[in-house]
């Protein structure tokens, strides 16, 4: 197999697992009620810089990391990158502890089609036939979606655009995904700080152990997504990246569904079927490539050296 189709095969195991992660943390976040959400949200942007430090300082890279801050035109796009990330994170945990997390999945649910888009105008890149028909199956399930809710989400589309926003301004910042997620908590963790000071702590030592450790745990599920998503979109074109993110609100819907217990509508349902079909042809489509890229370099070796 070529080295580009390993790298396609790694990116894509990247981006399963970061959307994993966050199809399923409602789970997580959960269990820190009755700690206010923006409290969270504080502790979020403190634990986060200490386990990405660990992670650099075990990798090696600290000091090339340090480097990197010392350029203003990377700290300019870090900057606007923390602050878009903490918005959505801000909105989610709001959404999930106030019994509104089918609303946060069709936030993420619509990122996709998002994300897609700003890699065609941003950075030029042409889908392929399959990722066509994917992108105007998933904008006819967001039709459908938003006529069935009668209503503008605030939540879905600010959690969606947030992150779209977030990926197109990373992809921009010449820093792997271990720099640039320490470079954005070098801003979070200050203002963490103070918030947690102004608000006594932001409920640490009030309710008991088991929270306090969830708290603090608030910097490694966050790094462990996010450090897969970064390093997945350096490596995948947008378009596919964002086609593999519908992963995590179809799980996020299913925690909503069956641990929340929130309802789902028919059309919510069919809108993730459509959905699904279009994500069926991304994968398909990734298959055949990798079958063709390995053939390929098969038929480039002698029959000799073969194994």
């Amino acid at each position: 197999m070529t080295d580009s189709a390993s790298q396609k095969r790694l990116g894509i195991a990247l981006s399963l697992l970061a959307n994993t992660v966050w199809g399923c943390a409602a789970l997580y976040w959960i269990q820190t009620k009755p700690v206010a959400p923006l409290d969270v949200l504080a502790h979020r942007g403190v634990w986060t810089l200490p386990a990405v430090l660990i992670v650099l300082i075990i990798a090696g890279r600290f000091r090339s990391t340090m480097r990197l801050a010392r350029d203003l035109g990377t700290l300019k796009y870090t900057a606007l990158a923390a602050a878009l990330i903490s918005v959505n994170w801000g909105v989610f945990l709001f959404a999930v502890t106030n019994g509104r997390a089918t609303e946060a999945s069709l936030g993420y649910f619509m990122l996709p089609i998002l994300t897609a888009m700003a890699g065609v105008v941003v950075f030029r890149e042409t889908p392929s036939r399959a990722q066509w028909i994917a992108m105007v199956l998933a904008v006819s399930a967001v039709v459908l979606q938003l006529f069935a809710a009668g209503k503008l989400p605030v939540i879905s589309l600010t959690l969606s655009l947030s992150f779209a926003l977030y990926s197109v301004i990373r992809k921009k910042i010449h820093a792997d995904a271990i720099q640039g997620l320490f470079l954005e908590s070098l801003f979070l963790m200050p203002a963490g700080m103070v918030w947690l000071v102004l608000h006594n702590g932001g409920g640490m030592l009030e309710h008991g152990l088991r929270t306090d450790l969830f708290l603090v745990g608030a910097g490694a599920i966050t790094a462990i997504p996010l450090l897969t998503h970064v390093a997945a979109a350096r490596i995948l074109p947008m378009s596919t990246v964002g086609f593999l993110s519908y992963l995590g609100p179809s799980l996020q819907l299913l925690v909503a569904q069956t641990v929340l217990g929130e309802s789902i509508s028919v059309t919510t349902a069919a809108s993730f079927l459509i959905v699904w079909c279009g994500l069926a042809f991304i994968l398909l489509d990734n298959f055949r490539s990798f079958r063709r890229q390995r053939n390929a370099s098969r038929s480039a070796v002698p029959p000799d050296k073969r194994q």
